[in-house]
C-alpha cells in the first residue's frame, strides 16, 4: 500500500464515524476500527522490505521552488512509531466503545480520535521537515479537542488550554529551528538533511538550530521543566490518556530526538542538554509519582519519568544507548498504555480514582488485578518482564557515563530514579489492589465486560513475551529501528534476562529493594512531602500567562483604543522611521536610465490628479464630493494607463470606477452628507506631516527604482517569452491572470464572492434588527423628484443594454489575444444590469432576473475550479491551459483554449457578486410604496391609454 494511502486514511476516515453516528455508536465504532486496521494492514505490507534493510518512499513535488515536497519514506524507526500508533490505536478504539457513556458523543470522539492519528503518522513518516512541521502543529491542535472532550469539566478545558499553550510554544520554537536546519543542509527534506552531519556541526548556525528543535521535542515529550502541561491533560476520559500519553503524543518528541539523532548527537552541547534534561525529568517524575493519590496523576508524573529515561538515553549518544532507548520505547509503549486502561476500568467500576478510597480490589476484580500487577511490575523493572530488560540496559549505560568528570553522578540519580519508580508501581498494586475489601466504595466495583479489559490483557501478553522471549519477539524490529537512529547498521542486538552478575544488576537490586522499603514508609513520607513548601508548576504556569495577558492588555489598551487615525499615524510613523533608517545607512548606486521627456498633456493630467487628490483632503467631509472626485482620479489614472499602452488595466480601472461609483453613492444615501468634525487641529498638522512624507518618501523610492535597472532579472522576459507557446495566447496580461498566476485570480474571485456574501449577511442582520423600523420611517433630508424612474433614462439604459452585453461578449471572446477577458466583461455585463436598476427601480429590475446572484457567484467559482482540476486529470499542474485551433466550416480557423472556461468563472463570479452588493445595499432603501409595476414613472403612452379605457367606462 502507497505511504500515500496510509497517510490518507485516518484523515479521510475521519468523516465516518460523524456521519455513521446517526446509525448508532457501533455503526461510528465499526468504521473508525476498520479505517485504523486498513492503515495498519498498509503499514503491515511494507514491513518485510524495511525488515531487509530497505526505505520504503513515496515523493510529490508539491512546491519545490520553497522546498515543501510531500515526501513519505519508511525505515525502521518510522515503521516502529507507525505501528505502535495504529496497533495500540485499533486497541484504544476497541476498549472506548465501551467506556464512553451514552451521554458522550461518540461519533465526535472518535472523528478527533482519527485526525489525530493522521497527524501522528504523518510524523513519523514525513520525508520534508516543513510537512512534519505541518503534522506537528496539527497533533497540538487534535490533541487539543481530545484532551477538552469532556468540555463541560472546568479542568478539562483548563488541560487542553494548557497543553496547546505548552507544545504550541515549542511548535514555534522547533519551526524556527527547522528552518535552520534546512537552511544549513540546503535541503528540507529529512534523507538530504541526514547526510548532512559533517556540514550541520560544523555550522555556526548548529547551536541555534539545536537548541530551538529541543524546544519543541522537550515541550512535547513533557520534559522538565515543561513536564506540568501532561498530569494536567488526564482530566480527558481515560482512552485519550492511554493513546496520547503512552504511545503517540508525547513520543513525538522522543521520535524527532532519535530521527534527528544521526546529525544532531555526537557533541557535548546534545549530551549537557539532551542527557542531563532527561535525567532530571526521570528522577523529579519518579519521586513525584510516589505522592500521588491520583491513580492517573501517578500514572501521569511515572510516564514523565520514563520519558525523560529515553531522552537520557539518546542524549548520551552512544549506539548501545540508542538501542536501549527503541526497545525501552516499544516496553513502556505496552505496559503504561496497558496501566492506563486498568486504571480506566477501576474508576469505570468504583466511580474514584482515589487511591486512598480504594484498596482491596483483588478479590472483586481478579482480572483487572492480574493485568494491572504484570503491567506495574514490568515498569518497576521485574523480572522476568520487559521492563526489566530495558531497565537493565539503561543501568549498564549510565554507569559507564560520566557528567563533567563526575562519573558516580549519572548512576547514582539513575538508581535513584529507578527506585523511586518501583516504589510507585508496587504502590499502584499493593495501595489499590491488596488488602482487605472495603464497605466504603463509591459503588461496588466488579470486573468489566470483555470489551474492557481484552485490549489491555493483550498488551499485557505482549509485557510477558518480550520479557521471556526477547530475541524472538522483538530483536529484529530493535535492530532495524536502532540502525535507523543510528544511521548505520547496529551490530546484532543481544536481548537476554541474564548478563551475568554485572554494576546494573546490582543497581537495579538496590532500586527494587529500595522502591520496597518506601513503600513501607510511605505513609510518614507522604505526610512530610504534604508539608513540605515546594513549587507548583500550575501556579507558576497561571501566573506567567496571567502576567502576559495583562501586559498584552496594557499594551493593546495603549495602541488600539478604536481610532482609525491613530493606528495609522503610528503605522506611517514606523515605515517612515524604519524606511529612513533603510535610506540613510545604506548606499544607492547611480542611475543607469535615462528620463523620458515629458509631454505636455501627460504633464497635465499628472497635475489633474494632484489637483484633484488635494481637493480630496481639502473637501474630504462633504462625502458626495470627495466620491465624485475619487472617480476623477480613477478616470485620470484610467487615461494613464492607455498612455503607457496598458489597455487591459484602462479597461479594468475604468470599469471598476464605475461599478464602485455606483455602489457608493448607494450607500451614501444613508450617510449624512458631510462627516462631524472629530480631529483637533494638531492632529490634523500632525496627520499632513506624516501624510506628506510618506507620499514623498512613496515617491522617491518609485522614482529611483525608474530610473536604475533591477538587481535581479525581472519575470516579465518569462512570460512574454512562454505566453503564447505556454498558454495559447498572445495578450500576456489575460494568460498571467488565467495561466501562469491562475490560482492568484481563482482565490481572488473566491475572496470576492466571500465579500459580497457578507454584505448581504450583514444587511440581513441589519434589517431584522431594530434599524429597520427607522428605515421604514426615516423622511428624506432633501426635496425629492416626482419622477424617481425617468422615461429617458429608462429608454437609453434600455437601448444601451443589447449594446453593452454585446461589447461585453467581444471584451470576453477576445480576451486571450486582445485586450480583454472574464474580469472586465464580467465588468460591463454588471454594469449594464445596474443601469436596469438605477433606470427603473429595484423591484421592478429584480423581478425579472430571477436567477440567485449567490448562485452565480458559487457557480464561477465552481466552474474555474472544475477548469483547474482538468489539469490534474491529464497530468498536468492544476490550471495548466491547454489549447488548440478548430476549423469549423463555413467559419474561419480558430482558437479553443481551456482558459476561456476559467475566464467564464470570472465572468460569472463578478457579475454575480456585483449584483448581490447592489440588492444588499438596495433593500436599505426600499420603503412602502415606492416599488412600482412600471418601468417609469411617467409614460404619456400609458396616460392615453388610461384616459381612453377611463372613457370607455
Amino acid at each position: 500500500m502507497s505511504l500515500f494511502l496510509i497517510v490518507a486514511l485516518p484523515f479521510l476516515g475521519s468523516v465516518l464515524p460523524a456521519l455513521l453516528i446517526r446509525a448508532g455508536r457501533n455503526s461510528a465504532y465499526l468504521s473508525t476500527a476498520a479505517v485504523t486496521l486498513l492503515a495498519l494492514v498498509g503499514l503491515l505490507l511494507n514491513a518485510p522490505a524495511v525488515m531487509r534493510g530497505e526505505t520504503v518512499t513515496a515523493r510529490l513535488d508539491w512546491l519545490p521552488g520553497l522546498g515543501l515536497n510531500a515526501n513519505f519514506f519508511l525505515d525502521g524507526l518510522g515503521l516502529l512509531f507507525a505501528g505502535l500508533i495504529l496497533g495500540i490505536g485499533l486497541l484504544i478504539i476497541i476498549y472506548a466503545r465501551f467506556y464512553l457513556s451514552r451521554e458522550d458523543p461518540m461519533g465526535q470522539f472518535y472523528s478527533y480520535l482519527l485526525l489525530f492519528q493522521g497527524a501522528m503518522v504523518g510524523i513519523v513518516l514525513s520525508d520534508n521537515v516543513l510537512l512534519l512541521l505541518i503534522f506537528w502543529e496539527l497533533t497540538s491542535l487534535s490533541s487539543f479537542l481530545l484532551i477538552g472532550y469532556w468540555r463541560h469539566l472546568p479542568e478539562g478545558r483548563q488541560g487542553a488550554r494548557m497543553a496547546l499553550a505548552v507544545t504550541g510554544a515549542g511548535g514555534l520554537a522547533m519551526i524556527a529551528g527547522m528552518l535552520l536546519l534546512g537552511h544549513v543542509a540546503g535541503s528540507y527534506d529529512l534523507t538530504a538533511i541526514l547526510d548532512q552531519r559533517e556540514a550541520i556541526q560544523a555550522s555556526p548556525l548548529y547551536l541555534p538550530a539545536l537548541v530551538l528543535i529541543l524546544l519543541g521535542c522537550f515541550t512535547k515529550s513533557a520534559q522538565f521543566p515543561f513536564h506540568f502541561w501532561l498530569p494536567h491533560a488526564m482530566a480527558a476520559p481515560t482512552p485519550v490518556s492511554a493513546y496520547l500519553h503512552s504511545a503517540t503524543m508525547v513520543k513525538a518528541g522522543l521520535f524527532l530526538m532519535a530521527r534527528m539523532w544521526p546529525v544532531l548527537s555526537g557533541t557535548e552541547a546534545w549530551f549537557y542538554l539532551v542527557g542531563t534534561t532527561g535525567l532530571l525529568t526521570m528522577l523529579i517524575g519518579a519521586v513525584i509519582a510516589l505522592f500521588k493519590d491520583d491513580l492517573k496523576a501517578l500514572l501521569a508524573f511515572s510516564t514523565v519519568s520514563h520519558l525523560g529515561l529515553i531522552t537520557m538515553l539518546l542524549g548520551f549518544g552512544t549506539k548501545a544507548a540508542a538501542i536501549g532507548a527503541v526497545f525501552h520505547i516499544i516496553n513502556h509503549a505496552t505496559f503504561k498504555a496497558a496501566l492506563f486502561m486498568t486504571a480506566g476500568i477501576v474508576d469505570h467500576a468504583a466511580h474514584t480514582r482515589d487511591i486512598k478510597r480504594l484498596g482491596g480490589l483483588r478479590k472483586l476484580m481478579p482480572t483487572t488485578f492480574t493485568l494491572a500487577t504484570v503491567a506495574a511490575l514490568s515498569m518497576a523493572g521485574i523480572p522476568p518482564l520487559n521492563g526489566f530488560l530495558s531497565k537493565e540496559m539503561m543501568l549498564e549505560e549510565a554507569a559507564h557515563t560520566v557528567w563533567a568528570d563526575y562519573g558516580w553522578l549519572v548512576p547514582t540519580l539513575a538508581t535513584l530514579a529507578a527506585l523511586f519508580s518501583a516504589a510507585y508501581s508496587f504502590r499502584y498494586v499493593a495501595h489499590v489492589f491488596l488488602g482487605p475489601v472495603r464497605d466504603d466504595y463509591p459503588t461496588e466495583p466488579h470486573d468489566p465486560g470483555a470489551g474492557m479489559w481484552m485490549p489491555p490483557a493483550l498488551l499485557t501478553l505482549l509485557v510477558v513475551l518480550i520479557g521471556l522471549f526477547p530475541m524472538a519477539m522483538a530483536s529484529t524490529l530493535v535492530e532495524t529501528a536502532a540502525g535507523a537512529v543510528t544511521g548505520g547498521q547496529v551490530q546484532q542486538v543481544h536481548l537476554k534476562l541474564w548478563h551475568g552478575m554485572t554494576p546494573a544488576l546490582v543497581m537495579s537490586i538496590i532500586a527494587i529493594a529500595g522502591g520496597v522499603v518506601l513503600l513501607g514508609a510511605h505513609g510518614w513520607l507522604d505526610r512530610v512531602w504534604n508539608a513540605m513548601p515546594r513549587p507548583e508548576a500550575k501556579e507558576i504556569f497561571d501566573a506567567l500567562v496571567g502576567a502576559a495577558t495583562r501586559a498584552s492588555r496594557a499594551v493593546t489598551d495603549t495602541l488600539h483604543d478604536g481610532s482609525m487615525t491613530r493606528y495609522g499615524a503610528i503605522l506611517l510613523a514606523f515605515v517612515l522611521a524604519l524606511t529612513g533608517y533603510a535610506w540613510f545607512s545604506g548606499t544607492l548606486a547611480a542611475p543607469t536610465r535615462r528620463t523620458m521627456e515629458i509631454a505636455i498633456i501627460p504633464l497635465l493630467g499628472w497635475i489633474g490628479v494632484i489637483l484633484a487628490t488635494a481637493l480630496v483632503v481639502i473637501f474630504h467631509r462633504n462625502r458626495l464630493v470627495t466620491l465624485v472626485l475619487i472617480g476623477v482620479v480613477g478616470l485620470v489614472v484610467s487615461l494613464a494607463f492607455t498612455y503607457l499602452s496598458a489597455p487591459d488595466l484602462a479597461l479594468t480601472q475604468i470599469s471598476v470606477e464605475v461599478v464602485t461609483v455606483v455602489l457608493m453613492l448607494l450607500a451614501l444615501n444613508f450617510l449624512p452628507r458631510e462627516t462631524p468634525l472629530e480631529s483637533s487641529p494638531m492632529r490634523r498638522m500632525r496627520d499632513a506631516a506624516l501624510s506628506i512624507a510618506a507620499g514623498l518618501g512613496v515617491g522617491g523610492l518609485i522614482y529611483a527604482l525608474m530610473v536604475r535597472d533591477f538587481a535581479f532579472p525581472t519575470i516579465s522576459d518569462y512570460h512574454l517569452a512562454n505566453s503564447y507557446s505556454g498558454g495559447g495566447g498572445t495578450n500576456v496580461v489575460n494568460v498571467i491572470l488565467v495561466d501562469f498566476r491562475g490560482y492568484d485570480t481563482f482565490g481572488e474571485i473566491t475572496v470576492l464572492g466571500i465579500a459580497a456574501i457578507v454584505i448581504f449577511a450583514v444587511t440581513r442582520a441589519v434589517l431584522n434588527s431594530p434599524v429597520r423600523a427607522y428605515l421604514l420611517n426615516r423622511k428624506p433630508s432633501e426635496p425629492q423628484s416626482g419622477d424617481a424612474h425617468p422615461m429617458i433614462m429608462v429608454v437609453a439604459t434600455r437601448m444601451m443594454m443589447p449594446v453593452a452585453l454585446m461589447v461585453a461578449t467581444y471584451i470576453f471572446l477576445r480576451g486571450h489575444n486582445l485586450p480583454g477577458g472574464g474580469f472586465i466583461a464580467g465588468l460591463i455585463a454588471a454594469i449594464a444590469l445596474v443601469m436596469q436598476y438605477m433606470a427603473s427601480g429595484f423591484s421592478w429590475a429584480a423581478e425579472r432576473l430571477r436567477f440567485p446572484y449567490s448562485a452565480l457567484i458559487g457557480s464561477g467559482v465552481l466552474v474555474a475550479a472544475a477548469t483547474g482540476i482538468g489539469s490534474w486529470l491529464a497530468g498536468k499542474p492544476f490550471l495548466t491551459s491547454a489549447f488548440g485551433y478548430f476549423h469549423f466550416p463555413p467559419l474561419e480557423k480558430f482558437e479553443l483554449a481551456t482558459a476561456m472556461l476559467f475566464d467564464l468563472g470570472v465572468f460569472l463570479a463578478v457579475v454575480g457578486a456585483v449584483l448581490l452588493a447592489l440588492e444588499s445595499l438596495a433593500r436599505f432603501a426600499w420603503r412602502p410604496g415606492i416599488a412600482s409595476e412600471f418601468p417609469m414613472d411617467i409614460n404619456p403612452a400609458r396616460e392615453v391609454e388610461e384616459t381612453t379605457a377611463e372613457e370607455a367606462r
